[in-house]
């Protein structure tokens, strides 16, 4: 039977997906790796599974062999940025003071305690690394870099360079899915697993409001300045062109 490999972007509906995933092929076949900084020394990709799913790095893909199905889900830019902070903001928001001084929950507490102007364009090299690799043009990097954490790989290469990469890493891919077409999905795993996943009215870890609530107009409202505002506009501009050229290409469904 094909591997199966779900390449979870954050805040795209994943935890969803994973579940019934994980569901219909059984917990006994699906890789313990769910975040790329768990991989054990064989890697993102363990043999002996049938399902990889999370936020994996998947430079080594070949590993598992060419039998497999691997996708991803993409949603508009701009409402992934603002879905993913005021996520991280609610959980913040969930710890005590004493749990947000631990080193591991050092972007918690800048969420809860900095300005929104502050949290994205402030703070030092080290902190500005973590917000560019986690928002700027997050979909180019990843599918450009095949990592999470890649956007320093592209520092030096001009806005044509990486749409060109992330076009031929998205090729890659066997199917790329809008989180307006979780009813593809639906099919397309019945169609490989026999079986049926609830994915379209189903949604896990969902953030804070409701699923209908366009988040980003919230978060520009928060921005203390027109120029900020733009800037942060610009961390999706990239992911805007590159999802255009993939639904052109009948390489987004």
């Amino acid at each position: 039977m094909k591997k199966i490999v779900f390449l979870h972007i954050p805040k795209t509906a994943g935890q969803t997906v994973h579940s019934e995933l994980s569901r219909i092929v059984g917990a006994d076949q699906t890789s313990p790796v769910r975040v790329h900084t768990q991989a054990p020394n064989d890697g993102q990709f363990p043999a002996g599974y049938r399902l990889y799913s999370g936020h994996l790095d998947w430079n080594t893909l070949d590993d598992i062999g060419n039998d497999r199905f691997v996708f991803t889900i993409l949603r508009d830019p701009f409402e992934r940025i603002a879905s993913f902070y005021f996520y991280l903001h609610h959980k913040s928001l969930g710890l005590p003071d004493s749990a947000l001084t631990l080193p591991e929950n050092t972007g918690l507490r800048k969420i809860r305690h900095c300005s929104i102007d502050d949290y994205f364009f402030g703070g030092t090299k080290d902190w500005q690394r973590f917000i560019l690799d986690h928002y700027e043009n997050f979909y180019c990097a990843y599918f450009a870099t095949r990592k999470i954490r890649g956007a320093a790989a592209l520092a030096d290469c001009s806005s044509s360079e990486i749409l060109t990469k992330a076009r031929m890493g998205a090729s890659q891919l066997n199917r790329i899915y809008s989180i307006e077409s979780l009813g593809t999905l639906e099919s397309d795993l019945h169609q490989l697993t026999g079986k049926k996943a609830a994915l379209s009215n189903t949604r896990i870890n969902a953030g804070p409001g409701s699923t209908n609530t366009k988040r980003w107009p919230l978060l520009l409202d928060r921005i203390e300045s027109d120029a900020n505002r733009q800037k942060l506009a610009d961390f999706a501009a990239l992911d805007v062109e590159l999802m255009g050229t993939l639904v052109q290409n009948g390489l987004m469904r």
